[in-house]
């Protein structure tokens, strides 16, 4: 098996308007495993595109305070500092704008 395709394990791609969040899996040489996510924005340059990336390892050993600390911080915005917002409209936003892309894909 190459080294390549031996690298990553899984990955999961989320979509949030311009930007692009990739969470991989990922193997070192001895088979021990860690996270990178990647935070990938689109900007215009001429007639195309350029991506700007910016990448985050993370370690078996920080998964739990890492997920913890995020569940916390996320959860303080939604609680503490907008209350009044409701978060499932995203979700919804979200659902519709998938369908939108999905319809495009169909033959007619």
């Amino acid at each position: 098996m190459e080294e390549r395709d031996r690298e990553k394990i899984y990955s999961k791609r989320v979509r949030a308007g311009k930007r692009t969040y990739f969470f991989d899996v990922k193997a070192t040489r001895t088979n021990d495993y860690y996270l990178t996510i990647t935070e990938s924005r689109r900007h215009p340059q001429g007639e195309g595109f350029v991506y700007e990336k910016h990448k985050m390892f993370l370690y078996k050993e920080d998964f739990d305070k890492f997920v913890e600390a995020l569940k916390e911080t996320v959860d303080h915005v939604k609680t503490e500092l907008m209350p009044e917002v409701d978060f499932a409209q995203f979700v919804q936003r979200e659902r519709d704008e998938q369908d939108d892309f999905a319809s495009e894909l169909k033959w007619e």
